[in-house]
């Protein structure tokens, strides 16, 4: 680390005006010792990080803006997902941010986005918080010295959390903003000090500047086998990408972020960021031990005065996080980057326990499952969302799609036309035996059991039946798998109630699906039946 005063090295080319001190690519331990120092963290038994996000313990879906400007306008999907903010009112805010990053001390952080060299980006991070920094430091990927001394700037990230919007000056909803500007690639943050916004700033960044390359961007968590076949996880925030993608037997490529180019796909960040609510040491292994290590950062874990974890506890909210490094995984692939898929998975967390735990999809009815992107919100996740809600978010990942639906949806279409060889499933690591009130979860041993035979190609060969209602072809048995499991209307008390809500399921489906029929035509015709 490096620690200037403004009349040496400063941030003029950004616009601030720095009267403190600026910490220059700070080192993990420095930012431990200042947040401890400043009492913004506390110091857990083995070495992890522990902070408090205060009111925002989730993102601020409503509280996101996307400047509307002439470099961008005519690609960008306006509406509830992205609502528009003047140049005006960003300009306003970002003078309010660089403003207080003047006042005081901030920490930068230089780094990458995308490990594919040809793909990338330079993000720069510049916050008031040395806990942040560390956020950052560890979400991202971290430049050679020899790169960090050549890098350039492509997208910069300016974070002041302490900072609030005036809604009736600023043209925001609320106090918070994260507001993107696509032209200039430049992100403000106020109003939340849920890190969270930071890594998915960027994520909607990648999401708008990859398919202007022909690179196929995706809200997925990827892994590899020993003989090079790949696999990417499709789905939101609980719904199990990162727990299945840190399969002991498999390297992960990344938890939750990547591209897949014509060489193949790769991560975009150099950490991962996980729900850590009741985390099992014997079911998720790996990331429990995460947890207890040095370089972690845990939002809004509670602890004693003893600094003893207590994962179990949700009095702070559901969304318990936990930051780290992706090397702090046993098993993860250092290239962070491999070869083609041979299989797309699909996780969906069916607060309905009407979906079955696996099920093989058709390349059309590949892409009706991925425009519908259904699954459950769960508690935490969003402010506002105490219990699973039943969901549609088009492309798994509505919240952080820029441009419309319809540009992934094609791009997964020309992937799997041109790599045909390429297995598609859907998985429910939702809810079994009955909906979210009187169901259980799926268990996660048959989950993975039932994983592990998909990616073999141990699935290809066995028998399956035609679900009536969904059309979906899922097995019939799997051995170390109850069958009963395999079929949802069996594990329900009253067979009668179940039919009753797989009706009411599938009319949800074709009433979302009518805003695609221009987009897709004839893949409505492989969803649920009437």
């Amino acid at each position: 680390m490096i620690a200037t005063i403004p009349d040496r090295d400063s941030l003029a080319e950004h616009g601030i005006a720095v009267r403190g001190r600026i910490y220059w690519h700070p080192t993990t331990s420095q930012l431990y010792s200042h947040a401890l120092a400043r009492g913004e963290a506390q110091l857990a038994e083995g070495g992890a990080l522990v902070v408090d996000t205060g009111a925002h313990t989730g993102r601020s879906p409503k509280d996101k803006f996307i400047v509307r400007e002439p470099g961008s306008e005519s690609r960008i999907w306006w509406g509830d997902v992205n609502a528009e903010i003047s140049e005006e009112s960003f300009d306003r805010l970002r003078a309010k941010v660089a403003a207080r990053l003047g006042e005081g001390d901030v920490y930068v952080v230089d780094a990458f986005a995308g490990a594919d060299p040809a793909h990338r980006i330079g993000v720069r991070v510049v916050t008031e918080s040395p806990w942040h920094a560390l956020f950052a430091r560890t979400l991202f990927i971290d430049p050679t010295g020899d790169e960090l001394a050549e890098m350039e700037t492509d997208a910069l990230v300016l974070h002041a959390p302490s900072v609030t919007a005036v809604p009736e000056e600023d043209g925001t909803r609320s106090g918070t903003f994260i507001c993107l500007h696509p032209s200039r690639t430049e992100v403000v943050i106020g109003g939340t000090y849920y890190a969270g916004e930071i890594k998915k700033s960027i994520f909607t960044v990648m999401n708008d500047r990859l398919p202007l390359e022909g690179v196929f961007p995706m809200h997925c968590s990827a892994n590899v086998d020993d003989d090079g076949r790949v696999a990417v996880f499709f789905g939101l925030s609980g719904t199990g990408k990162t727990t299945l993608s840190a399969d002991p037997e498999r390297s992960l490529i990344g938890d939750d972020e990547h591209g897949w180019a014509d060489e193949g796909v790769f991560n975009f960040e150099g950490g991962c960021y996980a729900k850590v609510i009741r985390l099992s040491a014997e079911a998720e292994p790996q990331i429990y031990a995460t947890t207890h290590a040095f370089g972690t950062v845990l939002e809004n874990v509670v602890m004693d005065e003893r600094g003893i974890l207590d994962l179990d506890d949700d009095s702070k909210t559901e969304n318990t996080r936990g930051a780290y490094k992706l090397e702090q995984i046993a098993n993860a692939l250092p290239a962070k980057r491999a070869g083609q898929p041979s299989a797309v998975v699909f996780l969906t967390a069916d607060a309905f326990g009407i979906l079955p735990p696996i099920a093989r999809l058709t390349r059309e009815q590949a892409m009706y499952w991925f425009l519908s992107g259904f699954t459950a919100k769960l508690a935490g996740t969003e402010i506002g969302v105490t219990e699973p809600q039943p969901t549609f978010s088009a492309c798994f990942g509505a919240p952080f799609l820029p441009q419309p639906p319809s540009v992934y949806a094609h791009m997964l279409g020309e992937k799997l036309d041109k790599h045909p060889h390429v297995s598609v499933w859907l998985v429910n690591t939702g809810w079994t035996g009955g909906p979210f009130s009187q169901g259980r979860r799926m268990p996660i041993r048959a989950t993975r059991t039932l994983l592990d035979a998909a990616l073999s190609g141990e699935l290809e060969g066995v028998e399956y039946r035609i679900d009536e209602t969904f059309g979906l072809e899922v097995p019939v048995e799997v051995p170390g798998v109850d069958s009963a499991l395999l079929d949802p209307r069996s594990t329900w008390a009253d067979p009668a109630a179940y039919d009753a809500n797989a009706r009411e399921l599938a009319q949800m489906f074709r009433d979302n699906f009518v805003r695609f029929e221009d987009v897709a035509p004839g893949v409505s015709a492989t969803g649920p039946r009437a």
